[in-house]
């Protein structure tokens, strides 16, 4: 199965419906007032862990994501019904970032498991709101609020308790086959020719653990070097991690300075990750005579064990030390705590988008020579202010001069007496 570790994606929450502008029509009642119905609100765009998904391969192909608009309005004040939720499906550990900024906007781990991302549009008021004292046959209606568009960057970094480490070619993949008894279960998924993989390690006792083969570490990954940086993520979360070297040099490299090269790449990428447990395994042993094992083992107790890292002779291909090391594993993760890395929240999409919206707009009509004044601050503001009060009205003077609206109708050319209609409500000017 392919894998997707970072994937783009766009999603849209539901537009509200409208608003319906209607008027009763019954045999015995010849001016029926306005009954038009309210319109339904948009679906919301959800994201939820699932604990069965391991992979964002779901959204590699298909990367537009909307949720149901709500329905207009209708006469005899029937309300549109919603629209349905958009919920999204993601494994735990990823992390949710504005596309562009980059910044976080949630991160699937730890006690987050269901976040709205987006909420729907709200649907707008029928014409059966608007009727007052000196407008009883209001034939305007509030039209829906309209969808919001977010570019996200999907990035799963995955939760493992354990993570291998180590150069290419030192062993890690067969130790996790042969751990998990070649039973992932994540299936193998790859970059190029890197198969990083998930398994469960299962001891004695009802002991288990969750393990990962982070391949593609190189000198110089922390730098973007190979594919390195791409899998230097997935350590993040880790626990405990299990550095595997090749004891018989078979790659013609010092077992020893190939500790130091490792762990420099981790302080790069990043300095908490040098202070995670580590457990030197090495490996390949079984391809030694016993005094080159005693001697290389030697070499390597005298320079980790004043660092408290324990040090395990294993040969992955014939079991030899494997079960010893694992366990030792497993005693360690059992005294760590769990997904110790959570990223707090930097980038909030209602306020943000809230922000982006402009405050109101001024129009004129063409027709009706009417001016139009709309706007989601408008709006929310005409949604708590009582206009047949003398105190809420005199609110709404102020606002319209502090909004800077006032200024704007000036600029389009208002003189006394003419017309200012805001959301179903319709003014005389005049200058103050």
């Amino acid at each position: 199965m392919a894998f997707a570790d970072k994937v783009r994606i766009t999603v849209i929450s539901g537009k509200g419906g409208d608003g319906h502008v209607s008027f009763r029509r019954e045999k015995y009642v010849p001016n029926g007032g306005p009954d038009g119905g309210d319109g339904g609100n948009g679906g919301s765009i959800i994201l939820e862990v699932d604990e069965g998904v391991n992979t964002l391969s779901a959204y590699r192909h298909n990367q537009k994501f909307k949720a149901e608009p709500g329905e207009d309005g209708r006469k005899k004040k029937q309300a549109g019904k919603k629209g349905n939720d958009l919920v999204l499906k993601l494994p735990k550990g990823t992390l949710v970032k504005e596309a562009e900024s980059g910044k976080v906007i949630v991160d699937l781990s730890g006690d987050t498991k269901r976040f709205v991302l987006l909420k729907g549009g709200h649907g707008g008021n029928g014409n059966q709101h608007y009727a007052t004292s000196t407008m009883q046959a209001p034939k305007y209606a509030q039209p829906g609020q309209p969808a919001r568009e977010l570019n996200l960057l999907l990035e799963l970094k995955l939760i493992a308790d354990v993570g291998l480490v180590g150069f290419p070619n030192v062993g890690k993949s067969t130790l996790l086959s042969e751990s998990t008894n070649a039973r992932p279960k994540v299936a193998d998924y790859h970059f190029t020719t890197l198969a990083p993989m998930l398994g469960v390690v299962d001891l004695d006792d009802e002991r288990s653990f969750v393990m990962a083969d982070i391949p593609g570490l190189i000198e110089g990954a922390a730098e973007g070097a190979g594919l390195g940086h791409d899998f230097l993520q997935h350590i993040e979360r880790t626990r405990v991690l299990i550095h595997v070297i090749d004891a018989a040099g078979l790659e013609g490299r010092d077992p020893l300075n190939d500790i130091d090269a490792i762990n420099a790449e981790l302080a790069k990428y990043n300095a908490d990750l040098t202070k995670k447990k580590q457990i030197l395994a090495a490996n390949k042993t079984d391809l030694l005579l016993p005094e080159e094992e005693e001697e290389i083992l030697q070499r390597l107790h005298e320079k980790l064990d004043p660092l408290h890292v324990p040090v395990f002779s294993i040969s992955a291909a014939t079991g030899k030390g494997v079960r010893d090391l694992l366990s030792k594993a497993h005693e360690i993760v059992s005294t760590q705590e769990e997904d110790s890395i959570v990223y707090a929240q930097e980038y909030d999409p209602e306020e943000a988008l809230t922000r982006e919206e402009l405050p109101f707009t001024v129009t004129r009509d063409k027709k009706t020579k009417d001016f139009l004044v709309e706007g989601p601050r408008v709006e929310r503001m005409l949604g708590y202010t009582n206009l047949e009060t003398e105190k809420g009205f005199m609110f709404f003077q102020k606002f319209i001069e502090e909004n800077g609206i006032a200024d704007e109708l000036k600029a389009l050319g208002i003189r006394e007496g003419d017309t200012v209609r805001i959301y179903g409500h319709a003014f005389e000017y005049y200058d103050s």
